[in-house]
């Protein structure tokens, strides 16, 4: 069954219903011509900032409202008003501008200059981080179990080897009291002294670690009580050592790349990260008319031990997020999206990425000068183009992030060469043996050493 048929109903019904709504209400757009500001106009200089899906919304708006427009050459993104007549404010007021497609933040200060539309887009603040340096895998070792599980098994060990070690001299013990009763006691060779010569601590312990170590050996006694402990730690063993090696080896192939930050908390906890932020973005602004405790207190004291921590451009403060810096950048994600976005179609590499945690939700309007006939009108269409989620899904088309810089792991296709394991990998388990060698030159040395010092005497 086709549905195309269906399909073009539903259009039709959505076009005639949109075509009803707006004839019922009057159009103060229809037949004008507006003069826009939209900053990422090719005509303007680059290196402004400003909102990517502009065009396209004004495009949408103009389709729909039946007008035109001319585009507004500016020089400067700062929206002020400045007393230099340069912010794009002063063109709204000075009614060399009917509409200007930016991202302004409402604020009552804002709210008092010119009309402001419903907010049209909805972002967060960021951290733009270096990408993270794969390091030596050195705890791959002790990775696979959590420290209680490390923690109860020492204690098994050293449980295990006591109760061996009891149960083998009350084993000896009995066996000589029970020779004792068949023989006469040698008064030169009493039945304690013979326990106490008979004990073989060092025989459980290396018994208990080979068999953790599957390096196996005979059982020290052939005595039931003692080979049914020996059985159990022998299970226990196995299952232990399973569970080990095939969790191990995940931890040794995954690579260690640890971020610089994951959110805010860890800025404020570090005092060796620098920060920087553009200096007419909104954080910026925040940190410096916040009161003087908490959180802003702190960033504010971080941005002013740096010199250079505030820079006019994001492409400025984004340079200096680089591997092997301790550097972060914050500014709303949109932005960050769009610089390391365009130094990757640039490089073929990545600036930088953005940190796990956002921590300060923004929204945007546009603006209109003061009492503007068209404010409702436009307010009106983007407060549908949202219910649509047409704002939204422009993003695919004018943000496709390449999967290399979201800091996410990456699927591997088929066709996809596997690395070879490096060094970084086995650092772990070289650092295990090292260990080892150490104590084993450690106690081949003190044995030496005692076995002189006897031969002395």
């Amino acid at each position: 069954m086709s549905y195309l048929p269906l399909v073009m109903l539903l259009y039709i019904w959505f076009a005639i219903s949109i075509r009803i709504s707006f004839s019922s209400t009057p159009n103060p757009l229809n037949g004008q011509h507006l003069r826009v500001i939209w900053t990422l106009w090719s005509g303007n200089p680059k290196g402004l900032i400003g909102p990517l899906k502009g065009a396209v919304l004004l495009e949408c708006m103009s389709k729909r409202f039946n007008f035109t427009y001319e585009m507004v050459r500016v020089t400067d993104a700062t929206l002020g008003p400045l007393a230099n007549g340069k912010g794009l404010f002063n063109y709204l007021l000075d009614q060399r501008c009917e509409f200007l497609v930016h991202n302004i933040y409402p604020t009552l200060r804002t709210n008092a200059v010119v009309d402001l539309t419903l907010p049209w887009a909805y972002d967060d603040y960021a951290f733009a981080i270096p990408i993270p340096v794969e390091t030596a895998n050195i705890n791959a070792v002790v990775k696979p179990f959590q420290w209680q599980i490390w923690l109860g098994l020492g204690k098994s060990i050293v449980c295990v080897i006591a109760i061996l070690n009891l149960i083998q001299r009350y084993l000896e013990y009995r066996s000589s009291l029970e020779t004792s009763n068949v023989r006469p006691n040698d008064n030169n060779n009493p039945p304690t002294e013979k326990i106490i010569t008979k004990g073989r601590t060092a025989k459980q312990f290396l018994y208990v670690f080979g068999n953790l170590l599957s390096q196996g050996g005979p059982c020290p006694s052939k005595r039931l009580p003692y080979r049914l402990v020996a059985g159990v730690w022998i299970l226990a063993a196995f299952f232990f050592v399973q569970a080990y090696t095939s969790t191990l080896f995940t931890y040794v192939v995954t690579p260690i790349n640890q971020p610089l930050i994951n959110s805010i908390y860890d800025l404020i906890n570090s005092n060796d990260i620098n920060l920087y932020v553009r200096e007419s973005s909104l954080i910026n602004t925040l940190i410096y008319t916040a009161n003087e405790t908490g959180l802003y207190k702190t960033l504010r004291k971080r941005l002013d031990s740096l010199p250079n921590s505030r820079c006019t451009l994001p492409s400025e403060c984004i340079q200096s997020v680089r591997p092997g810096l301790r550097n972060v950048f914050a500014e709303s994600t949109n932005y960050l999206n769009d610089e390391i976005r365009k130094h990757y179609i640039k490089t073929g590499k990545c600036i930088g990425q953005m940190a796990k945690e956002k921590f300060f939700g923004i929204t945007v309007a546009m603006g209109l000068p003061k009492n503007s006939p068209y404010t409702q009108t436009i307010t009106q269409v983007i407060l549908e183009l949202q219910e649509n989620g047409l704002i939204n899904y422009w993003d695919t088309w004018f943000r496709p992030m390449p999967p290399q810089c979201n800091g996410k792991p990456q699927i591997r296709s088929k066709k996809t060469k596997l690395s070879p394991l490096s060094l970084k990998n086995l650092t772990g388990a070289f650092l295990v043996l090292l260990i080892g060698l150490g104590l084993s030159i450690l106690a081949f040395l003190v044995e030496k050493i005692i076995s002189v010092h006897e031969r002395l005497r």
